[in-house]
């Protein structure tokens, strides 16, 4: 049986594993990787406590999934290979390649995101385009959020990185010891105005067994619910904060780029392309239910993040392997990193997450 989210911690797994816990660090310092480390030390993180962002302002937004062909012929061209890992969520794709799509392509990408949730690239030379490259690619799916306190890539501020090896634990540091799981269920940094769509994700090096990500459908949780309780749901608001990653990284000496913003969102949304209603909470980020008591407020959000840890029937695991660029929407999936794998092997990899359009209530 799935976890309590109630029971987990306030800040994501892949942030924590970026943050700058036990780090004092001078403007523009960053580790140095050792002689035996990352396949790709241009994105080993960088942190620089001085750089700063301005606010987020808002942004018009036009889904390119709405542009795209409804019948893929670019994405399920012949001689792609697709095969569907759930029901519900999750479709892995070989023998097609990311960064050769036209802009149609790329819509239909966008597209069959949206339907999919979770598509999983197999054989992918993302990772060794040019950084220009990465980002122009990801930019057709929307404006690239830059993460206001995780590593960076110097003078690629688009780049949020995920690290962990043998002398960068950030995660186990923060949480302390005496936890019987490490599951952190969240959709990223959903406290921005204009929270991510298309996300992209790809492994740097891995470890030889274990670091999957799990994925859930916030839309096939969403459906699980009875027609009386959804009514209840709807119109409902819930506040998002960036206060606790914004602290957690001031307090280490870490950047913290621009002033945390705390922002509510409606508890369900409607995703602009397919029109399907999705849960927008996330154990990561969502703080309080608007115009509920306390008591209130955490009675009812206990009861959707457990039924989303529980859900093991909406819900998949992303598995790794050298060239696997994964790309899901973050309006309606949730996920979990899995530190299962030993502290001395390195798991690296890098997010570009396109920012969408304001969350549209159901």
């Amino acid at each position: 049986m799935a976890p309590s989210l109630t029971e987990t911690v306030a800040q994501t797994a892949e942030d924590i594993t970026n943050g700058v816990a036990s780090l004092k660090l001078k403007p523009g310092e960053t580790q140095a990787p050792k002689e035996d480390g990352p396949s790709y030390p241009l994105y080993f993180p960088y942190f620089d406590a001085s750089e700063k962002f301005p606010p987020t302002e808002i942004f018009e937004f036009s889904d390119p999934g709405l542009r795209a062909d409804p019948k893929l012929p670019h994405v399920l061209a012949e001689g792609v290979r697709r095969q569907d890992l759930s029901p519900y969520i999750g479709t892995e794709l070989k023998n097609i390649q990311l960064s050769e799509l036209s802009k149609e392509g790329l819509d239909e990408i966008a597209l069959f995101v949206a339907q999919r949730k979770l598509v999983v690239l197999r054989d992918q030379d993302f990772k060794d385009l040019s950084p220009e490259r990465q980002i122009e690619i990801a930019r057709h799916f929307g404006p690239i959020q830059r993460h206001p306190t995780s590593g960076n890539v110097k003078g690629f501020p688009e780049f949020h990185i995920v690290y962990r090896d043998a002398n960068n634990d950030r995660f186990r540091e923060y949480i302390g010891g005496d936890r019987a799981n490490l599951t952190s269920w969240h959709s990223d940094v959903s406290y921005e105005k204009q929270t991510p769509g298309t996300t992209l994700f790809w492994i740097l090096d891995q470890p030889e067994l274990g670091g999957d990500t799990i994925f859930a459908s916030q839309v096939e949780a969403y459906n699980r619910l009875s027609t009386e309780f959804k009514k209840r749901l709807e119109g409902l608001r819930a506040l998002h904060s960036a206060v606790p990653q914004a602290e957690h990284s001031r307090k280490r000496g870490g950047p913290v780029r621009r002033e945390p913003v705390e922002t509510e969102h409606p508890l369900v949304r409607q995703h602009p392309v397919t029109g399907e209603k999705a849960l927008y909470v996330n154990q990561g980020f969502t703080k309080h239910i608007v115009g509920f008591r306390t008591e209130e407020s955490e009675y009812l959000l206990k009861f959707l993040f457990d039924h989303i840890a529980k859900g093991a029937d909406f819900q998949v695991r992303a598995r790794y392997e050298p060239g696997t660029l994964v790309l899901w929407d973050n309006r309606l999936t949730v996920h979990s990193a899995t530190p299962d794998y030993s502290n001395a092997e390195r798991r690296h990899a890098v997010r570009l997450t396109p920012q969408a359009e304001v969350p549209i209530p159901a």
